[in-house]
């Protein structure tokens, strides 16, 4: 399936560009270009025997696209639309967004919107770290990254060429010695088979983290909790007689976003440590949600302490985004902002007792490469800090570049956030990728669900079946909760589950049902999500209208 044209490199000495094409291994007197397959395995390294600049690493493959294949790609970061697509599909960027209003909302933030650029073209798509060509219900070409840390890899298709390249994401990495550059599993197979050919590859191990229920403040009350709204919250679930391994304190406890240990006493006079004894005292583990490496421009982080913000090479502040009042990336190679982190983080675990950890909006540590890092390097290294600050504690992953949580998080979010609409605002629907919407992330779960068991536990994001606040239609509430049973370790809520009346109640138990059945093949066709589903050695096909 994937037959090698060519790899490319492309780099600056002594203040020339220079460039490389080549099918086999090279060398010159400035840099070596080292390709090798063995097996599902390829390679294409670089040596520099002089100080150079990265300019392009790429690798060209030859590739068959049958007319009725699908293609995966996936998205840069957790929240990105993640889906199978015809061999004529088409991905949209936020090129139509007016500047003016991406300027003042810093929409390119969230993705990969300011370093790829999204083709017009039929069948030319892209996607990072690892996508498939699947052909019929069980015939997969699997192509993954095996070297991330490197730097991200974007993987792109042109199915009228019938070329399918890898391109390293280290524009500007000034280097010299060797560069691991483009490693690549390129197998061939079942999905099963593909997928742990993938991940042997890799060498990373199953997650030791089990699988586990619970409620999240989030979608109940966003940001509006107090301790007698999450008290009055813990106490409903424990009537209700449900089973829940976790109670998660979702944003709203702390003064400002960044002024994590800042708690607002007026809503929380108590403190948080009383709220998760409380919590442990019914029998279930305490979550907390944090975002570590962002501020927003109202906190007193980023008034009082403008040398941890992270800095472009203008020296400007990096925005991340328009949630609360604007928000900023903090520098993480600052020891300040480590010192902060491991404080912030250690503080929420040890002496608090939250034992479930919910990190978001964690793709702002690596908004903008270095100079000595691409951004793989960087977020490869921020998850590091975030595993070693944790400690026994348990992650739960949000907003952020999949590859880099791979192994280093029990838990990682899939999807966007669900919304209480089916599929947004229509207005909204022309914004970034990594909008919120009930639709796109139920197709993200469906089409991410590889990665559960193997690279950490999937959150799909929560179950909403009441009927109060929501305009999903009774199917669409059922979809969400069936497919979360399906294809997650993470089943979470934000419903007052005690005022569930007939209607929700048989939708419990038909999701109780579902426990432990698994998707064995899906297929998106039109605007009908075909799904088949095993369990106990049965079969059965359900089909969910996706419009």
């Amino acid at each position: 399936m994937f037959e090698l044209n060519k790899v490319k490199l492309s780099y600056k000495a002594d203040g020339r560009v220079y460039s490389v094409t080549a099918g086999e291994s090279v060398s010159n007197s400035r840099v070596s270009l080292d390709i090798s397959r063995e097996g599902d395995r390829f390679t294409a390294s670089v040596t520099s025997k002089t100080p150079i600049e990265l300019l392009k690493l790429s690798t060209e493959f030859a590739c068959g696209y049958p007319a009725d294949c699908r293609i995966f790609l996936n998205g840069y970061q957790s929240w990105t639309d993640s889906t199978e697509h015809t061999a004529d599909g088409v991905m949209t960027g936020i090129d139509r967004i007016p500047s003016a209003l991406n300027d003042r909302y810093t929409f390119s933030a969230y993705g990969d919107y300011t370093f790829v650029k999204y083709s017009r073209r039929r069948g030319c798509m892209h996607g990072f770290s690892y996508g498939y060509i699947r052909h019929g219900i069980g015939e997969f070409a699997l192509i993954g990254s095996l070297n991330e840390r490197e730097g991200f890899t974007i993987i792109r298709t042109d199915t009228e060429k019938g070329i399918i390249t890898a391109e390293k994401d280290c524009a500007g990495l000034e280097m010299s010695g060797r560069y691991g550059g483009i490693a690549l599993c390129l197998a061939e197979g079942g999905e099963n088979e593909v997928f742990d050919r993938y991940f042997e590859l890799m060498g990373i191990e199953p997650p030791k983290a089990q699988p586990i229920r619970g409620f999240t403040s989030w979608y109940r009350h966003y940001q509006d909790i107090s301790e007698t709204v999450i008290m009055n919250d813990l106490d409903g679930l424990i009537a209700s007689g449900t089973a829940a391994d976790v109670f998660q304190i979702d944003d709203g406890y702390q003064t400002a976003v960044g002024d994590w240990l800042s708690v607002d006493t007026e809503k929380f006079p108590s403190g948080m440590k009383t709220v998760a004894d409380s919590i442990k005292a019914h029998g279930m583990r305490a979550g907390i949600w944090l975002a570590p490496f962002v501020c927003e421009e109202d906190s007193e982080l980023y008034r009082s302490e403008p040398d941890m913000l992270l800095r472009d090479e203008q020296g400007r502040a990096v925005k991340c985004g328009n949630n609360w009042s604007g928000f900023y990336a903090l520098d993480i190679y600052s020891p300040k902002v480590r010192e902060y982190v491991r404080k912030v983080i250690g503080t929420a675990v040890n002496e608090w007792g939250y034992s479930l950890l919910k990190l978001d909006f964690l793709y702002a540590a690596c908004v903008i490469p270095r100079r000595d890092k691409t951004r793989g390097q960087v977020m490869a290294e921020a998850m590091e800090l975030l595993r070693e600050c944790a400690g026994s504690a348990e992650i739960l992953g949000c907003g952020v570049p999949l590859a880099s949580a791979f192994g280093m998080v029990g838990y990682c979010r899939i999807g966007t956030d669900v919304s209480l609409d089916w599929d947004d605002k229509a207005y909204m629907r022309l914004l970034h990728r990594e909008r919120p919407s009930t639709r796109n992330t139920i197709l993200n779960s469906v089409f991410r669900r590889q990665l559960s068991g193997r690279a950490f536990l999937n959150d799909p994001d929560v179950y909403l079946l009441r009927e109060d606040e929501n305009t999903m239609t009774p199917a669409q509430r059922r979809c969400l909760a069936e497919i979360n049973v399906l294809t997650g370790g993470v089943l979470f809520t934000s419903d007052d589950m005690g005022k569930y009346g007939e209607a929700q109640r048989e939708m419990l138990a038909d999701m109780e049902a579902l426990s432990g059945a698994e998707i064995a093949a899906a297929e998106l066709r039109g605007s009908e999500l075909i799904i088949t589903i095993e369990k106990n050695g049965r079969s059965a096909i359900r089909v969910y209208d996706m419009g």
